[in-house]
């Protein structure tokens, strides 16, 4: 084939798979924003929603949000926010496109290193409509996997344009080398996974590049030549490890002992290979779960086998062991070991990793081929449909991620006991006031927590499950479990807010009252809690105990019609009438603003009252919230 002809089969795949990844994944464009990290990373974040500024960016360089240093992540979710604002349409697209690039890259990346055109192209073609990827498309929160194997896969061809320049003794290669060590630093600034992206190309340094025989002596110059790229992943790590380990992501032994770390890697490992080949049930959660001995060791010995038998391969199918140590290798970051957050395992951690099982599989399927002609013709057809049926299972998957309720609800229908997908549905039905749902879900959660599998953190379940009670008037149960909630997490302010509500729902206000200053000690800069202790002391006959409390509120929610009034009240109640009417004054303001009739009638009376009268009467208090 002369040159221009190869130029243009190329270009022509490359728009192929581009058109591929947008026709499967479009449908992605009508899911919304998830109550699942993408409050974290783009709805609820502030310095997000500054957009592009000098002081933004300087955050994204200096802040370890949400348990990571991720400016180059940071950057873009800004400039989506600065371009869409909160349609979840355009957050969407811009992954899209990052996700269609990376599947025109991985092609351009291994014809490159390969020469094999066609194998190249069915590789990216996997990697791209795999149902696998759809977590890390769909979910806005995971812009950091396209943004991180972009990088990786760009510094990975200029260090095969570095071999080839200094194989042939060229004058770029020291270009070349410089541009890879950047590129590395940018995808580890997008998401630190990629640390072991200088292991790859060390595989890479033997099949395909072909840098060292075992014939011939070892070039310690490989290793020496991958220390600044070990010097960086080195340091990425140590950031990452600070950055979770304050957060308090990375998770104890305590909590996962490192016999149940230990054991849970191989299960994990043989479970991502089962989801590559066979993609069913994949959720946006797998909970922790404790294996029998027997699986561990069934799981172990496969994976041995498989180990031995790629390098037992190593000379003669050198692919065979590059793609399976690939696989092995890149994810050991997030296997367990080290355990980051609660899952167990998730669809996002293969995005990179399963580059090298396509690898394996693909050139394994070539030489079959050759070495037995008649598998040609069934083995072209078993690609296409493996495409086709990859492009099917990949839509119907984006359709879990629709909105929070029909992921989690998924969650729970294909795991069953679910204890995180259980909380988030109970969150969702107690933001829409449906009480007895949020009941039974958090029941639910907090039964699979008790079981087979654990959770890090059951206090958040027990608090908004006794608030469902209590607006349910069941405050015997409310308070057994805020009381269980302070037992799990003794340092938990809006569990003793809530507390101290259900005391005086229950007429304790002395109790309440020191419920709502336990609250306090804790964080003293919560305006509700302020408000709730200042309301009780005023109602107890204590205006001036009440009044820094409620002075308080307003100073962290100015706009707090409530704590405006019952100030007001406790001022009047001190003879202090000139403060008072200024804050009936924007009492009343606030609750016309808001529509709350009531309260601007209440505030509304004592103004007249001081017209009339130049000694009111102190008005009754008005409770609320």
């Amino acid at each position: 084939m002369t040159e221009p002809a190869s130029r243009r089969q190329t270009w022509a795949v490359c728009l192929l798979l581009a058109a591929a990844a947008l026709a499967a994944f479009w449908p992605a464009l009508r899911c919304g924003f998830v109550d699942f990290d993408d409050g974290v990373y783009v709805t609820e974040n502030p310095d997000i929603q500054h957009g592009l500024t000098w002081p933004s960016v300087q955050w994204a360089f200096t802040a370890t949000h949400a348990g990571y240093w991720l400016p180059l992540t940071w950057l873009s979710h800004m400039a989506d926010y600065q371009c869409y604002g909160l349609q979840p349409a355009g957050h969407h697209l811009t992954s899209l496109l990052w996700h269609a690039a990376n599947s025109v890259l991985l092609f351009l990346v291994l014809k490159r290193l390969t020469g094999a055109f066609w194998r190249s192209a069915l590789v990216a073609a996997l990697f791209s409509l795999h149902p696998l990827r759809v977590e890390s498309v769909a979910w806005v929160s995971e812009r950091k996997d396209v943004l991180s194997m972009f990088f990786g896969l760009l510094t990975i061809w200029c260090y095969a344009r570095y071999a080839e320049e200094f194989k042939a003794e060229g004058s770029k290669f020291k270009v070349f080398y410089a541009a890879a060590l950047v590129l590395f630093a940018l995808g580890l600034m997008a998401k630190p996974m990629l640390v072991t992206l200088p292991f790859v190309l060390l595989l890479l340094d033997y099949w395909p590049l072909r840098r060292f025989q075992f014939d011939a002596p070892f070039s310690w110059r490989l290793l020496r030549e991958k220390i600044p790229f070990l010097v960086l992943a080195f340091g990425f790590s140590v950031i990452t490890f600070l950055a979770q380990n304050s957060s308090g992501a990375v998770k104890s032994l305590s909590r996962y002992s490192l016999g149940q770390r230990l054991a849970n890697v191989p299960v994990s490992y043989v479970r991502y290979l089962g989801k590559i080949f066979w993609p069913e049930n994949l959720v946006a959660f797998y909970p922790q779960q404790r294996w029998h001995w027997w699986e561990v060791a069934a799981t172990t010995g496969l994976l041995a086998l498989a180990s031995g038998w790629a390098l037992w391969q190593w000379r003669r199918r050198p692919y065979l062991a590059v793609g399976w140590f690939w696989f092995l290798g890149t994810m050991v970051p997030t296997i367990g070991v080290v355990q980051s957050g609660d899952q167990a395992m998730a669809d996002r951690f293969s995005y990179f990793p399963c580059v090298g099982l396509l690898i394996m599989v693909v050139w394994g399927m070539h030489e079959l081929a050759a070495r037995r002609p008649f598998f040609l013709n069934g083995l072209i057809l078993g690609s296409g449909l493996a495409v086709m049926a990859c492009a099917v299972l990949t839509s119907r998957q984006i359709r879990y991620w629709k909105d929070s309720t029909v992921l989690f609800s998924r969650a729970v229908d294909a795991t069953g006991r679910n204890y995180l997908a259980s909380y988030s549905l109970g969150c969702i039905a107690l933001a829409e006031g449906n009480y007895p749902k949020a009941v039974e879900y958090f029941e639910d959660s907090l039964y699979a927590e008790s079981g087979d599998v654990t959770w890090a953190n059951p206090a958040p379940a027990h608090n908004n499950l006794g608030y469902a009670l209590l607006r349910e008037g069941h405050v015997a149960q409310a308070v057994e479990h805020f009381e269980k909630a302070l037992v799990s997490k003794p340092a938990y302010p809006e569990a003793y807010y809530n507390l101290g509500c259900a005391f005086l729902t229950n007429r304790q206000p002395d109790v309440a009252i020191d419920a709502f200053q336990h609250g306090l000690a804790i964080d003293p800069n919560v305006a509700d809690i302020n408000y709730s202790l200042g309301e009780t002391l005023l109602e107890q006959g204590r205006p001036s105990e009440a009044t820094p409390y409620l002075e308080k509120a307003l100073q962290i929610r100015p706009a707090f019609a409530r704590a405006h009034y019952q100030l007001a009240n406790a001022l009047v109640r001190q003879a202090r009438l000139t403060e008072a009417m200024a804050h009936y004054r924007r009492a009343r303001e606030l609750a016309l603003a808001r529509g709350d009739r009531v309260l601007a009638a209440a505030a509304e009376g004592p103004l007249r009252q001081y017209q009339s009268d130049a000694h009111p009467r102190p008005p009754d208090g008005a409770r609320g919230k």
